[in-house]
């Protein structure tokens, strides 16, 4: 597992799964010999998307950002449609760090799709349960609510199966939250109505979470907005929003998605000055 340091926080990247997603529609209407430089693409034109929580150890608490895909959630067919080649593994990443699911304190979910939310349950024989049954569950009022109630085109990415168990351990915020000092989560909409970044202080440390307006380092041009996004222009302007303020304090920026990068640290110029590399896993 990676770890790094950030001020008095303490970030671990825990073994999630793995999804492999069509490369045209992550990077929109770039170019595919344009995008294909920046990121590894399959013959299949998939790319590889990590989908590894982040165990974030601050204040004596212990919190996830987003939680996985679980096991046991898909059919046979996603599975071949969405490249799943590898399921949740966060049991084993906890126990090497002496904790269980039940030492997790509060999970932030930037959003609600099920590459993000089906590990927030788990099956307990025939039943699904809560899969951090101490923890609170913060995330966006809008997104809960469109959790709840999908529309059309959002049913196939908000699934019961992922909110119905957790219903009351979930609190719900509308512009931002003050999780623990130095720490917030913020509404930003963009990838989802609902989708909220996280944002961590610390005297001259700072780390950025954009969760899915920034999935990779490869999305770190301001116009590459996904084709999966609700609103790509909202997306767009808040990446440029948050990256010039990153930019400004030398943030470290970290990552869900990137199949290669857990964090970047760019400068003022946006050339990166730091970095902290993915160890392979052994499906490779």
């Amino acid at each position: 597992m990676e770890t790094m340091k950030i001020g008095r926080a303490k970030l671990t990247w825990l073994n999630g799964g793995v999804t492999h997603m069509d490369g045209g529609a992550m990077f929109g209407v770039v170019p595919k010999p344009l995008w294909s430089r920046k990121y590894p693409v399959n013959d299949k034109n998939q790319i590889e998307l990590r989908t590894d929580p982040i165990l974030l150890q601050v204040d004596g608490k212990n919190l996830i950002i987003d939680s996985g895909i679980g096991n046991g959630k898909f059919t046979d067919k996603q599975k071949r449609n969405y490249g799943v080649f590898e399921e949740s593994n966060i049991d084993q990443s906890l126990a090497g760090l002496d904790l269980t699911r039940a030492d997790i304190d509060l999970v932030l979910m930037t959003h609600l799709h099920f590459d993000h939310a089906c590990g927030l349950t788990a099956w307990d024989q025939e039943q699904l349960v809560p899969a951090f049954p101490n923890a609170k569950i913060y995330t966006n009022e809008t997104e809960w609510q469109e959790m709840k109630n999908p529309n059309i085109r959002s049913r196939n990415t908000y699934w019961e199966a992922n909110w119905k168990p957790v219903e009351s351990l979930v609190h719900t915020f509308s512009d931002s939250i003050d999780v623990l000092p130095g720490l917030q989560m913020i509404h930003t909409s963009g990838h989802s109505d609902g989708h909220s970044i996280i944002v961590f202080e610390d005297g001259e440390e700072t780390f950025i979470h954009m969760a899915d307006i920034m999935p990779t380092h490869a999305h770190q041009n301001v116009l590459w907005a996904l084709a999966y996004d609700d609103y790509p222009v909202t997306s767009v302007h808040e990446k440029k929003k948050w990256m010039e303020y990153g930019y400004g304090k030398e943030a470290w920026y970290v990552f869900y998605h990137d199949a290669h990068y857990r964090a970047l640290k760019f400068d003022q110029h946006g050339e990166v000055v730091d970095k902290t590399d993915r160890t392979a896993r052994a499906y490779e």
